[in-house]
């Protein structure tokens, strides 16, 4: 295990994320376009992303919407926006406030929802 790879491990925190996905090849352009995530392959019915907080992973079946919202934090908000849409990705809550920040909402091109916020 990498330096890298084990300071990733912290005592009850998130460290992997596994999705379902009807198109890994989508799932992955997607990802790779908004967040600049790194992939890696294992065979035609796997593909991992590493991270530097946290790592995951995509395999083929049926997303489940609604199971749990995934939060992603960005420096600049509007411009993470701006690369979810242009990767096709669709905004469900625009832009709104709340005590410590603001956020919004998307839908991923296999229907899941995620969130990105900012302060």
């Amino acid at each position: 295990m990498s330096t890298s790879q084990s300071s990733k491990l912290i005592h009850e925190q998130v460290q992997y994320l596994e999705f379902s996905s009807k198109d890994l090849l989508k799932a992955r352009k997607f990802y790779t376009e908004s967040f600049g995530w790194a992939f890696t392959d294992y065979g035609p019915e796997y593909t991992a992303f590493e991270g530097e907080y946290v790592d995951g992973g995509f395999t083929p079946g049926t997303p489940a919407k609604g199971s749990i919202l995934i939060v992603l934090y960005s420096d600049d908000i509007e411009k993470t926006k701006e690369k979810v849409i242009k990767a096709g990705g669709t905004i469900a809550k625009d832009t709104f406030s709340f005590p410590g920040g603001k956020r919004f909402h998307f839908i991923d091109p296999d229907g899941y929802e995620l969130a990105v916020w900012s302060k």
